[in-house]
């Protein structure tokens, strides 16, 4: 049996609709049962979302009797409804479900590490979409109440198909695709970003422009709420036509891991190399300067300063598109924590106190620590490490431990700010000689002109 759910709910037996004859009603319970298919779903639950929390009298025996008509007309062709306790059960057995291939698809793309791999994955989950949710057996409350995690999947993976294309150079594709999902979607700021990079770079900047004032319009309208930082900066830049936006926005000083551009360590220390994935605090905010894009990056990046190991990042990765809010949380709480701890290492030591930059940076310490296992490693020395249960801040944790070690070590005395225009990365001056980050480039103008290298 194949089971369709994202869009209009369909039955099908051998590419033969079976779901004939039976009420809205019935085949919306048969619908969320599928959605559940193999766990139990109590009665009263599927009472509370059929009728939207105002059961009539008899509601029980009715779904009962729904139960014994989609036994009686599904039952031949394989499917099998079980009285669990107080509850039903579809037993998922060998049947086809969308919506469970468009998961699975998803946490393949995740782990996928060829970037033309992790596109025919999204490819493929995303094309399972036929229209919203059960568009024809759910109105808008019941979608809203059962489907939102399933909607903020899709939009995480449209998410970073998008992104993944247009690194890869492939624009006309977003551009054909992309722009009305982010018009019905303005609060997710990426994606209108991205569709308006593809826009501007397929020839249609009035078209990138109309998206974006159509964005704000909603935006405030619906939200009471204007375009971030980043989204008004790319408008202005489509608007004046910059040079820059024309080509892929690859980052000068980043090295590929698992399918992320990862700035190169400059540092020598993990707390300071976390800062370092915004280039240009210093200065203006420039393509392909921010590398934390999504957590993704995050989690890779953990991985890749082994912070954590390779099989931690590729649960990570399931785990955000899994549960993309959590993730979208944790990234944010993530670059709080990298501009704090930034303030933090700027600052004058003995400056900012509890509500200062160092505050805010040992709040996250503190909660990371409270997690914390002391473990041997292969090497036979102990190590403070985040517990897995800390989930998608895992990384977050990991980096905060190691950025306690730095603010504990008279070390952070040395730590240094470069002061080319444009950079401002951390890094850490024992001799108390060096002026200039190592990427040795940001000094070069003054170099020649008699200055410091």
């Amino acid at each position: 049996m194949e089971l369709q759910l994202l869009g209009p709910f369909a039955a099908l037996h051998h590419g033969r609709p079976v779901l004939a004859g039976l009420r809205r009603q019935e085949r919306c319970l048969l619908a969320l049962l599928a959605l559940e298919a193999g766990r139990a779903v109590p009665t009263g639950r599927l009472i509370d979302l059929l009728w939207n929390g105002e059961a009539p009298a008899g509601a029980r025996s009715t779904v009962h009797t729904y139960i014994g008509r989609l036994r009686a007309s599904l039952g031949p062709d394989g499917v099998r409804l079980e009285t669990r306790n107080d509850g039903y059960l579809l037993r998922p057995d060998d049947h086809l479900i969308d919506a469970r291939a468009f998961e699975d698809g998803v946490r393949e793309a995740a782990g996928a590490v060829d970037d033309e791999e992790r596109v025919r994955h999204y490819d493929r989950a995303l094309a399972l979409w036929r229209g919203e949710l059960l568009a024809d057996v759910a109105d808008e409350a019941l979608r809203d109440r059962i489907g939102r995690r399933l909607a903020e999947l899709r939009l995480s993976a449209a998410e970073e198909r998008a992104g993944l294309l247009l690194s890869m150079g492939q624009h006309e594709r977003v551009a054909a695709e992309l722009p009305p999902l982010a018009e019905e979607h303005p609060e997710r700021e990426r994606l209108v970003a991205d569709a308006m990079l593809a826009l501007h770079r397929s020839g249609r900047s009035a078209d990138a422009l109309r998206l974006y004032r159509a964005a704000r319009g909603t935006l405030r309208s619906a939200f009471d709420a204007e375009p971030g930082r980043d989204l008004r900066t790319l408008y202005d830049r489509v608007r004046r036509d910059d040079p820059d936006l024309r080509r892929t926005a690859t980052p000068t000083y980043a090295v590929r891991v698992r399918g992320e551009w990862l700035p190169w360590n400059t540092s020598g220390d993990p707390a300071l190399e976390f800062c370092n994935t915004y280039a240009g605090w210093g200065g203006e905010r420039r393509p392909g300067s921010e590398w934390l894009r999504g957590y993704r990056t995050l989690a890779v990046w953990a991985g890749h300063l082994d912070l954590v190991d390779d099989r931690t990042v590729t649960r990570l990765l399931r785990g955000a598109q899994e549960r993309p809010e959590e993730a979208s949380a944790a990234l944010e709480r993530a670059r709080e924590f990298r501009s704090a701890l930034y303030g933090c290492l700027v600052e004058e030591p003995g400056g900012g106190g509890r509500n200062g930059a160092f505050g805010r940076v040992a709040e996250v310490v503190q909660e990371a620590m409270r997690q914390a296992v002391f473990v041997r490693g292969e090497d036979g020395l102990g190590r403070w490490t985040p517990h897995p249960d800390a989930g998608p801040r895992l990384p977050l944790h990991a980096v905060a431990q190691r950025a306690a070690d730095l603010l504990a070590d008279p070390r952070r005395l040395t730590v240094r700010a470069c002061p080319g225009e444009g950079c401002g990365w951390l890094f850490l001056d024992a001799g108390g000689r060096r002026r200039w980050c190592s990427l040795g480039v940001c000094g070069r103008a003054e170099a020649g002109a008699g200055g410091p290298s």
